[in-house]
């Protein structure tokens, strides 16, 4: 909906719903503080101010999902894969910092805008663009522990310790289809 403050977006969570996303919300942001609070400390950073963060990725599969290596090594990159590895960790340093803050920024917005106990709610295009993000983290660290590849799993047997979980992931990429459509301008 167009309004004379910009675009909004309409929509409805049900209790369980609003309760369950706080809380995968929570866990994503609880994974990024402990990444960001294990980052060395560094002597430039002292006497500049200029925060730094890991030069190595993490040892996590998820995280590593949620904070990949900006260059992919390649064998037979004429300087050699040490170009590849020297490179990835002057920018995880330089980056990782920011690109951490930016997605607890999201976070936080969805969090903030979230009705509580459910029901329906009206957000900003800016706040839409947070949720698609937030979701989009929330996705990529699920879909890393179940394993998700592009074959699936598409089904899991009930009694699968994870089952409940893919049944999660499948209504997070709902959630963010029509978050991405609505951005589209697909009404």
């Amino acid at each position: 909906m167009d309004t004379a403050e910009g675009t909004r977006f309409r929509s409805a969570l049900a209790a369980h719903e609003a309760t369950l996303l706080k809380s995968l919300v929570n866990s994503l942001v609880d994974m990024l503080v402990d990444r960001e609070s294990s980052s060395p400390t560094d002597e430039l950073e002292e006497l500049t101010g200029m925060r730094t963060g890991h030069t190595a990725p993490p040892d996590d599969d998820t995280m590593a999902r949620l904070l990949p290596d900006f260059f992919r090594p390649q064998h037979d990159h004429p300087a050699g894969s040490r170009t590849a590895e020297s490179l990835n960790s002057a920018l995880r340093s330089l980056h990782e910092p920011e690109i951490i803050d930016a997605k607890r920024h999201a976070c936080q917005r969805l969090l903030d805008t979230l009705p509580a106990g459910g029901g329906r709610f009206e957000i900003a295009e800016d706040d839409a663009h947070c949720w698609a993000a937030c979701v989009n983290d929330i996705r990529l660290a699920l879909g890393t522990m179940l394993e998700i590849g592009p074959d699936g799993p598409d089904h899991l047997p009930a009694e699968h310790p994870m089952a409940g979980h893919l049944d999660v992931y499948q209504w997070l990429t709902v959630l963010q289809e029509y978050l991405v459509l609505g951005l589209m301008g697909k009404r």
